[in-house]
């Protein structure tokens, strides 16, 4: 009988310690039987209790364990839909923002690496100058029309479009300097491969003069070919040419460019071919050029200074080289105040009251910031010394806003 009933049993490894307990259980019920026959009745009642209790743990147990395993409990499966439905949300959502954070970065560095290729300072100089050398052009209040802001803006777009080859074709050719000098340049970081910058470089070249092809102005046309021709020889290392290695011939490319071309063929632009006015070198012409000389050299000079590192190991015989740091600042200081002098009394010399008023203050203020900002300059640190030299082009985009003034 004991063997029966133990068969009989379900053989769920999880009811082992049940199934001897139910053994002891049977035979300790033999051995009373056997010896105690009118107590049968009383055990078999027994027996059939603690059978139905051990079925009843069995299936509970049983039915646990499906559900610990997987099995189909309707609060297991509850508990599982919710947990997947959160994690299937958290897995489709999070890839999606971290798609887009991504894209948004690359856009950011992208445009961060292109900011930097194309030397701001230089852009805001370029277009502030072509704006206020425009405004001379301008004799009476009517002549501010939508046909001045249309060539304004022919002669400024073709003009950066010049500007970011010139800059670029520099760094091309400097690649080894400038991982010295401007290590936070594109190329001489890494950012941009050298490929890549010549590809920037060749299509923004071919921009401008197609730009200048649909407007149709010549004195537009000369200004950007001979700012390529004069962008090209300072920069380019091919024999004859790369003259930013000669310091004269260094100052006279960005003289010509900042100083003489800037200055007439922008107005000349303006002058003849918007206005359709006979060609003329009016008084504020003729000082914005001159002023612009000394500024165009100003700018030449100290550009090298905080380079010198890397311009004495590539054998670049710039000023500052030859002469020292400290001796080509105060040139420059001194050319500059030099400068200012001369456009005070410009001013005085005025017949316009307004034109007097603004001029000489303007360039007295000018002047008086110059020294203060150069006393406190120290010529052994480059970020000091760089530091001024942005300076420098502040007072440059200074003046532009008040070339206009000049009657």
């Amino acid at each position: 009988m004991d063997s029966v009933l133990y068969g009989s049993l379900p053989k769920a490894s999880s009811l082992t310690t049940g199934a001897n307990f139910w053994t002891t259980k049977c035979r300790a019920h033999n051995y009373h039987a056997s010896s105690y026959a009118p107590k049968a009745s009383w055990h078999k009642w027994k027996f059939h209790k603690e059978y139905s209790v051990l079925r009843f743990r069995q299936s509970s147990l049983s039915h646990h364990y499906k559900g610990i395993g997987g099995g189909s409990t309707h609060q297991e499966s509850n508990r599982r839909y919710v947990v997947k439905a959160a994690s299937g949300q958290s897995f489709e959502s999070e890839p999606q923002a971290f798609d887009q954070k991504s894209i948004l970065d690359s856009v950011k560095n992208s445009l961060d690496a292109f900011y930097r290729f194309s030397r701001p300072h230089t852009v805001i100089g370029t277009a502030l100058s072509i704006i206020s050398v425009s405004l001379l052009a301008v004799e009476k209040l009517s002549d501010i029309s939508p046909m001045f802001f249309t060539g304004v803006l022919e002669a400024v777009v073709a003009a950066l479009f010049m500007n970011i080859y010139i800059v670029g074709l520099n760094q091309l050719s400097d690649v080894e300097i400038d991982k010295i000098n401007k290590p936070y340049l594109p190329l001489a970081s890494g950012e941009y491969s050298f490929g890549t910058g010549v590809t920037i470089v060749a299509s923004f070249s071919v921009l401008s003069f197609w730009l200048c092809w649909i407007v149709g102005s010549w004195p537009l046309f000369w200004a950007l070919f001979v700012s390529f021709v004069l962008g090209t020889a300072y920069s380019i290392n091919v024999p004859l040419l790369r003259w930013k290695r000669f310091a004269v011939l260094a100052a006279m490319c960005i003289l010509a460019v900042r100083a003489v071309i800037v200055q007439l063929a922008f107005f000349l632009h303006m002058q003849t071919h918007v206005y359709k006015r006979p060609a003329v070198f009016s008084r504020p012409l003729i000082f914005a050029t001159a002023f612009m000389s000394f500024f165009s050299v100003v700018i030449a000079l100290f550009k090298d200074i905080p380079d010198i590192e890397g311009d004495k190991i590539f054998g670049i015989q710039s000023f500052s080289v030859r002469l020292g740091q400290k001796r080509v600042f105060w040139i420059c200081v001194s050319l500059l105040e030099i400068a200012y002098g001369v456009a005070l009394m410009v001013g005085a010399a005025s017949p316009c009251l307004w034109s007097k008023a603004i001029t000489g203050a303007g360039h007295a203020v000018l002047a008086s910031l110059l020294w203060y900002q150069a006393k406190s300059v120290d010529l052994n640190t480059k970020a000091s010394i760089t530091s001024f030299y942005m300076f420098i082009w502040k007072l440059f985009y200074a003046e532009y806003l008040l070339l206009p003034y000049v009657r």
